[in-house]
């Protein structure tokens, strides 16, 4: 298999640019991946915290906020990829 039946570009030079660039987004995606991870674990010592005085594991309030922030900064992709992130990021209910 061709380089160009990888791609679905109908060039070679096309399918450098292509195969470079997705290089990249893999590369992007295992740091977002990262980063999503990290954002969990700080959440666990804020759920932590928060419960041990006496408080809810969830703020509905911040949590707002999140989605106030991603919405504007993404528009309203934004607002499920918050809602995602949070879920990700509450542990378990």
């Amino acid at each position: 298999m061709t380089a160009t039946d990888l791609t679905g570009a109908r060039t070679p030079e096309a399918a450098d640019v292509i195969t470079g660039a997705r290089e990249r987004i893999d590369a992007l995606d295992d740091r977002i991946i990262g980063l999503i991870q990290e954002r969990a674990a700080v959440s666990a010592v804020i759920q932590e915290a928060r419960i041990g005085s006496g408080g809810r594991r969830v703020n509905l309030s911040r949590e707002m906020e999140v989605l106030g922030h991603y919405r504007e900064a993404l528009g309203r992709p934004g607002t499920s990829l918050a809602m995602t992130l949070l879920e990700l990021c509450r542990g378990k209910i």
